[in-house]
């Protein structure tokens, strides 16, 4: 294996991660959301000129595939597909809902872990999916999907209740503050552990085929979508009166 390059922007914040021959892990994070597509090749730029890489050192290029913001998985996704027919290499697609796990449990030397990532998908909803690390190895055991949070707390109510949650939606599942699966460079640094784990299993693709994951049909809503929305998650109060 030559260098890995990868890159995600399914939150806040874009990370970037290269990986060496050696299994070594370079990594930088910095602001992404609205400002992700304008600094996304800057970022990679600089973080190749400071190790001196080329093209040409580059064997695959990795993605985290969403789910996630809308405009930073285009963009994201749009660059490494760039790149990759640029320079003649395969993609590899992550979840990026699986990196908060690995960030923060990744490196765990316990038995099984049952995890739950639920990450603020806006709008009041929530991106959830599940995993099971066994024997050093992670399990989607949850597809990702997108859900309220009273139907995700329904669905993963004990005696499913995972052994931990993680992610930026647990204030909206009543579950206390923000548990969001390590810091940035944290975050980098399990996104390169994350695509050597994938090269090692030969799940290389054709630029082509790479794709984001969307789980929302829509990303906005009328006026009068957003009013029901807000009147379902009230129960039906408006103005003291129970509406029928």
């Amino acid at each position: 294996m030559g260098w890995l390059l990868a890159l995600d922007g399914a939150t806040e914040e874009l990370t970037l991660a290269l990986v060496s021959a050696e299994g070594e892990v370079f990594a930088h994070a910095e602001a992404g959301g609205a400002s992700a597509s304008s600094r996304l090749l800057p970022a990679l730029q600089s973080l190749m000129a400071a190790h001196q890489l080329s093209s040409s050192s580059v064997d695959a290029l990795a993605f985290g595939r969403g789910p996630g913001a809308f405009t930073s998985l285009r963009a994201i996704c749009a660059c490494v597909q760039g790149l990759a027919w640029g320079w003649g290499k395969p993609v590899l697609a992550l979840d990026s809902l699986l990196l908060p796990a690995e960030a923060a449990l990744g490196q765990a030397t316990v038995g099984e872990l049952d995890v739950a990532v639920a990450m603020d998908a806006r709008m009041g909803e929530i991106y959830a999916a599940r995993y099971r690390r066994e024997n050093q190895q992670w399990r989607c055991t949850e597809e990702p999907g997108l859900w309220t949070p009273e139907d995700l707390r329904e669905a993963w109510r004990s005696p499913r209740e995972p052994s931990h949650w993680l992610g930026s939606g647990l204030p909206m599942l009543g579950l206390g503050t923000q548990a969001p699966g390590g810091t940035g460079l944290m975050r980098a640094q399990a996104l390169g552990r994350m695509a050597i784990q994938a090269w090692r299993r030969g799940e290389c693709m054709d630029a082509a085929q790479a794709q984001p994951l969307y789980v929302r049909d829509k990303v906005a809503l009328t006026s009068a979508e957003r009013a029901g929305r807000a009147l379902t998650r009230s129960g039906g109060q408006v103005q003291g009166r129970n509406v029928a």
